[in-house]
């Protein structure tokens, strides 16, 4: 079989446009999105095999949007740590690397833009699951007739041997287990055959010369001290979390005051670290059976079952999305009297009578990151505190993309949906006023879950930082 049926036939791989590779193309474009590495990327791996077939050099592009809904320093602060990291990286493999800020909303044009001008033999890129499928097929048009290839390089079982969207773990996780064997493997990093000489584009710029001012983006949310962006710190925040949290995953990871979970979210979001890398570091670990079985739980059929989610239910981003069960119950619910209703500005400002939520709030707000386990109940909160549930899961959206890192993904979208719409959840009884049959959370029960008194005392009962008054 040679390289192009290959591809065709790797089920982590969509082709659009059955033509052969340009055989007077200059090199390969891989149209860098969510896979922001250059190593362990099955993306860029697809362009280099492409490109050493025809003998040509590999250029990354990256299209730099500062008008996306929610873009602020803090998100682009991170990015684009993690970006100049990449570029360095990409330069020692031999592999261009251009960034252009967008030319206005149409991503199209971009891309015939640098079609055009380095007159690519194909073009790569990775499949971004908060966008419909469709869309990417569009992008052929202004390939040329160039093959334009789309690539699965955020999830270990790929989308399309899951085919459907579903309900729960309990059916997907099945359908991800039987296939581990095929694809938990390692990402064959491949040397370049010929090296990238052509310099840099014009009006191509530098990660490190894009700052927010620049740029003109929002500074109000501001970069946060706990995280910084690239591939290098998330290598050795995943070995410090193996060595020392690790080994009490199990036990500890839904206690918000033990800090036992790996902090990863930011990093696996913006692909700066890719799933393949943790799974197998995480597998391979000197770790007790249970933690390390109960995280690649997390990190595999979670996970995958969120960004399922996200590629079979476009209506994520809404509460219409969500269980018929679960709408109807609202709905029955919707006219209950509320003990109280807070504002989106209260609930931003974390100025509720509640100090664990307000605790949570200010750790987002701060850190760019809450515990999982503070977000559940952080969500259902919003849900008890609202107008009607339509409004509650409108703020929850905004707030979570306006302040965490992690931040329009996946994860975050489903876990929205689980804590307010009984996503991949089931009816609990009795009905609850407001809730009706959606699960339910208290303080009370969190404080006998956990040390709520000491979450509440870091992130509380200490001064707001200047930057966030």
């Amino acid at each position: 079989m040679n390289l192009f049926s290959e591809l065709r036939d790797d089920p982590r791989i969509a082709l659009e446009g059955g033509n052969p590779p340009d055989a007077e193309g200059r090199c390969v474009v891989y149209w860098m999105r969510r896979a922001q590495r250059a190593f362990d990327n099955p993306a860029l791996e697809a362009a280099i095999r492409i490109a050493n077939e025809q003998r040509v050099p590999v250029l990354v592009y990256f299209r730099l949007n500062p008008r996306h809904p929610h873009a602020n320093a803090r998100h682009l602060t991170f990015m684009l740590q993690g970006l100049e990291e990449t570029a360095r990286e990409l330069a020692q493999r031999k592999i261009g690397f251009a960034m252009r800020v967008a030319n206005g909303r149409d991503a199209a044009n971009d891309l015939a833009r640098i079609v055009g001008e380095v007159r690519p033999s194909a073009v790569i890129i990775d499949r971004d699951p908060l966008r419909s499928f469709d869309a990417w097929r569009g992008l052929a048009r202004v390939c040329g007739g160039r093959p334009l290839y789309c690539v699965d390089a955020d999830m270990i079982v790929p989308a399309a041997q899951i085919g459907r969207e579903h309900y729960a773990a309990r059916t997907i996780r099945p359908r991800i287990h039987e296939r581990l064997d095929r694809f938990l493997k390692p990402v064959v990093n491949h040397a370049v055959h010929v090296a990238w000489n052509a310099g840099p584009l014009g009006d191509a710029i530098a990660p490190s010369a894009a700052t927010p001012a620049l740029l003109n983006i929002d500074r109000s949310v501001g970069p946060v001290a706990e995280f910084r962006g690239g591939g290098g710190e998330a290598r050795s925040r995943l070995r410090r979390f193996i060595r020392d949290r690790l080994p009490r995953y199990a036990s500890e990871r839904n206690r918000p005051e033990m800090d036992a979970t790996s902090g990863l979210s930011p990093y696996l979001h913006y692909g700066q670290i890719g799933p393949h890398t943790v799974a197998l570091a995480v597998r391979d670990a000197a770790a007790p059976e249970a933690d390390r079985r109960t995280f690649l739980e997390e990190l595999i059929v979670r996970r995958e079952l969120a960004i399922n989610f996200t590629i079979y239910n476009r209506r994520f981003r809404q509460i219409e999305g969500c269980e018929r069960w679960a709408l109807q119950s609202l709905s029955a619910h919707r006219c209950d009297p509320r003990e109280r209703v807070y504002s989106e500005r209260q609930f931003e400002n974390a100025e509720t009578h509640d100090p664990l939520w307000n605790a949570a709030q200010r750790q987002m707000v701060e850190s760019g990151w809450m515990h999982g386990y503070m977000r559940m109940y952080w969500a259902k909160k919003i849900l008890e505190w609202s107008k009607s549930p339509r409004a509650a899961y409108e703020i929850a959206v905004r707030l979570n993309d306006r302040y965490e890192l992690d931040g329009r993904d996946p994860n975050g979208y489903a876990g929205i949906a689980w804590a307010i719409g009984g996503k991949h959840d089931r009816a609990w009884g009795p009905e609850r006023p407001v809730y009706g049959m959606i699960r339910y959370m208290s303080a009370a029960g969190a404080g006998r879950k956990f040390d709520s008194r000491a979450y509440i005392a870091r992130w509380l009962e200490r001064p707001l930082p200047a930057a966030f008054k």
